[in-house]
């Protein structure tokens, strides 16, 4: 990690965040559900403080990725709205892109119209994925690193533990998900293998901007009470930091 925070370029838009100058055979992350942020004109219809739960929002990793854009070999898209208010991890038009409900809470603010559902996708979604298909395009990286974060436990399966320390996802494209798990194992962690969830059921914007286009990628899932805080997220930035990279040079 070399560069200084404050020299960091940011370009911003409602509905992602550009962080750091992304390099042709660069290392891109790319955060889904990196805010909580709900725009002041859209009422989810919930209690505030599920604003602050896993189901608003992917915990500590916005944290992660600024850590690791100190380092200029990489830079970070991420999402700018809360899941809530559109989940860029579905297709455009699966019932879960604008929820009415999330691990047993009803979003009664996502019960609209087609004609407000389409507003939805007009002004979030498909920014979202055109901007990121742009900059992939723009600048070619020489790996995606998909980063999000899990609850250890889901309320609505409370007796469904998740002992992993961290899990990595792929579909049908596992070259750099075969290289990232041995690596992060070395370092002790507890490692899930297409866990907590598969990446072959839920892999939405790594199957539409890396697998269709052979682009090297893996996912990342690190357990959120792992990230929760500053010296959690120190840490795992650099530990992603170093794999990304080893991965990137074997793939190379």
């Amino acid at each position: 990690m070399v560069a200084d925070v404050r020299q960091i370029a940011v370009r911003e838009h409602e509905a992602w965040r550009l962080l750091g100058t992304p390099r042709a055979g660069g290392i891109l992350i790319v955060s889904d559900h990196a805010s909580n942020r709900v725009p002041s004109d859209i009422d989810l219809g919930i209690d505030p403080a599920l604003l602050r739960e896993h189901i608003a929002v992917d915990i500590g990793v916005a944290q992660v990725a600024e850590i690791m854009v100190r380092d200029a070999g990489f830079s970070a898209f991420l999402g700018n709205v809360s899941r809530l208010v559109c989940d860029f991890n579905r297709e455009e038009h699966q019932p879960a892109t604008i929820p009415i409900a999330s691990d047993g809470h009803a979003i009664h603010g996502n019960a609209i119209d087609h004609a407000a559902h389409e507003a939805r996708l007009a002004r979030f979604f498909r920014p979202y994925h055109d901007a990121l298909a742009e900059l992939l395009d723009a600048s070619p990286p020489a790996l995606i690193l998909s980063l999000h974060s899990f609850t250890p436990v889901l309320a609505s399966h409370p007796e469904e533990k998740r002992p992993w320390e961290c899990g990595v996802l792929y579909n049908a494209d596992d070259r750099g998900a075969r290289l990232a798990i041995p690596l992060l194992e070395a370092t002790g962690l507890v490692v899930g293998d297409q866990q907590p969830y598969s990446g072959k059921l839920l892999n939405a914007t790594m199957n539409r901007h890396a697998e269709a286009h052979r682009r090297p990628y893996f996912g990342i899932e690190v357990r959120q009470d792992m990230i929760a805080d500053t010296q959690g997220q120190a840490r795992w930035a650099t530990i992603l930091a170093d794999v990304a990279k080893r991965v990137a040079l074997a793939l190379d």
